[in-house]
C-alpha cells in the first residue's frame, strides 16, 4: 500500500456483518473520511453454498462464512471488480484467520476479478493510505467498536425482561441507525466526536430505560465466551444466544473491545520480550494509545450511567489473563483459549449461573479450552460450562441448550457466590 492517497478512492469497499453493531457503526466511521463503506447483507443459505463451493471443506465456519457474504457480492448484478474493495484484516499466528485474505484473493482472481482490492489492515500498514485522516479514523473506528458493545450489552441486557416482544430490537435498531449517523459526519476534532457520541448516546440510553420491563428478578446469567466470530455472528451460531432467552436466560456475552485490549497486552509483552526501553518511540505509541482508548471508552461508558451494575466488564484485561494463568498461561497459550478461560473465571467470580462457550468446529481454541473446563468447572464450585460447536450443519441446539439451561438452574439453588442485582427498575405497566 503506498504511503501516500487513498487506495479505496473510487471504490466501494464492502464489510462482513461479523457483530451487526460494530460493524454498522465501522461502516459510518469509514464514510467520515470519504470511503465508500457498505456493510455485506445477512448471511444466508446462500453464503453457505458459495463459501462451501469455493473452498477446500478444510476452512473453519467463520472463513467459509466470510467467503460466501463476499461472493454473494461478486455474483450481484453489476459487480464491478475495478470499483470494488474487500476488507479483510489479517494476522500471524497459528489460526486460520491469517489464511482468510489470501484465500479470498485466490478465489477472486481464478474468477477473473484481479482488479478487485482486498483491503488488509494490519499493524505495521494498516492505515498508512488514509494519510493525514490516519489517525482520526483510528480513533473513530475504536469509539464505533466501543458503542457498538455497549448497545449490544444494553440489548442484552434489557431484552429477557421486555413486557412486549421485540421492543428492545426496535431501540437496539434505532439507536444504531442514531449513533452511524455521527460516526458517518466528518471529524472536525476528536473532542468534539466524542462530545456528540456521549449525547446522542445518552438518548440511547433513556429509551433503553423508557422501555416497559419486569426486572423485580433476575433471570439465571449464563456468560457466553468462545471464538470471536463465531460467538458474535448470528448466523455462525444458530442464534444461541436467543434460545438461551426463549429458555428463560439472560446473556452476557463477551465483547469486541476485549480483543483490542488482549492485543494491546500482546504488544506491551513483546517489547518487554525485546528489551524496549520505556522511552522507546514504540512503547511511547502504544502507550498514547492505549491513553486514548481509556480516555474514550470511559466517556462513552457514561452515558449509560448504572445501567450495566452487576454485569462490568474487568477494568483491565490483565484480570482475565491473570485469572486464566492457572489453567493457560498467556506466554503460552496465546489468544482466544486464554481470554475465554480466564473469563469465564471472571463471570464465575461476577456471579454468573452457567457459561457457554462457542466455538466453530474443529477450532483450535475451543478443543484447547474444553479440554480444561472439567478442572476449571470444579475448581469454580462445578459452574456448569457447554462448549457448543458450529459446523454450517443444522443439530438439534434447542434439545442441548434445553439441557444446559436445567443445570444452569440447578447450580442456581446452591451457588456460593450471589450476582449483584441493582433493581434498576421495577415492573412497568404496558402503555
Amino acid at each position: 500500500m503506498r504511503s501516500t492517497g487513498n487506495p479505496l478512492a473510487g471504490r466501494t469497499l464492502y464489510i462482513q456483518q461479523m457483530t451487526y453493531a460494530s460493524t454498522h457503526l465501522l461502516a459510518a466511521a469509514f464514510h467520515s473520511v470519504g470511503i465508500n463503506a457498505v456493510v455485506t447483507e445477512e448471511s444466508d443459505e446462500r453464503t453457505l453454498e458459495l463459501g462451501g463451493k469455493f473452498s477446500s471443506g478444510e476452512e473453519c465456519l467463520p472463513e467459509k462464512i466470510t467467503l460466501g457474504d463476499y461472493l454473494k457480492v461478486v455474483f450481484s448484478e453489476g459487480f464491478d471488480a475495478k470499483r470494488a474493495a474487500f476488507l479483510m484484516p489479517t494476522a500471524n499466528g497459528p489460526c486460520r484467520f491469517g489464511q482468510y485474505s489470501g484465500l479470498l484473493r485466490k478465489v477472486l482472481n481464478d474468477l477473473g476479478h484481479h482488479e478487485a482490492l482486498i483491503f488488509s489492515p494490519t499493524s505495521a500498514n494498516g492505515y498508512d493510505g488514509f494519510g493525514a485522516n490516519g489517525n482520526i479514523f483510528l480513533r473513530s473506528a475504536w469509539r464505533a467498536v466501543v458503542v457498538g458493545d455497549v448497545l449490544t450489552k444494553a440489548l442484552l441486557r434489557t431484552r429477557p425482561y421486555e413486557l412486549r416482544k421485540g421492543d428492545t430490537d426496535e431501540v437496539f435498531l434505532r439507536s444504531i441507525r442514531r449513533m452511524g449517523d455521527v460516526f458517518s459526519e466528518k471529524v472536525e476534532s476528536a473532542g468534539s466526536q466524542l462530545e456528540r457520541l456521549v449525547r446522542a448516546l445518552s438518548v440511547c440510553h433513556d429509551e433503553f430505560c423508557s422501555l416497559p420491563v419486569d426486572m423485580s428478578e433476575p433471570k439465571p446469567l449464563v456468560g457466553v465466551v468462545g471464538e470471536i466470530f463465531c460467538r458474535l455472528n448470528d448466523f455462525s451460531n444458530d442464534s444461541i444466544v436467543r434460545k438461551l432467552e426463549e429458555y428463560g436466560c439472560e446473556t452476557w456475552l463477551s465483547d469486541v473491545a476485549e480483543w483490542v485490549w488482549y492485543t494491546n497486552d500482546e504488544a506491551k509483552t513483546n517489547m518487554d520480550a525485546d528489551g524496549l526501553l520505556k522511552i522507546h518511540p514504540k512503547r511511547i505509541k502504544l502507550w498514547a494509545k492505549t491513553t486514548f482508548q481509556r480516555h474514550d471508552e470511559h466517556a462513552l461508558l457514561s452515558a449509560f450511567g448504572d445501567y450495566f451494575t452487576g454485569v462490568e466488564e474487568a477494568s483491565d484485561v490483565t484480570e482475565i489473563l491473570n485469572a486464566s494463568r492457572p489453567y493457560l498461561p498467556k506466554e503460552g497459550s496465546l489468544g482466544e483459549m486464554v481470554l475465554s478461560s480466564g473469563k469465564a473465571i471472571y463471570l464465575y467470580r461476577m456471579g454468573a449461573d452457567g457459561i457457554v462457550d462457542i466455538s466453530p468446529f474443529t477450532c483450535m481454541n475451543g478443543i484447547v479450552t474444553e479440554a480444561i473446563y472439567t478442572k476449571l468447572s470444579k475448581d469454580c464450585d462445578g459452574i456448569p460450562i457447554r462448549t457448543f460447536y458450529f459446523d454450517g450443519i443444522s443439530s438439534d441446539l434447542d434439545r442441548d441448550v434445553g439441557i444446559f439451561v436445567e443445570l444452569v438452574k440447578t447450580y442456581r439453588r446452591r451457588k456460593k457466590i450471589a450476582r449483584v442485582w441493582p433493581h434498576r427498575k421495577e415492573t412497568t405497566a404496558v402503555a
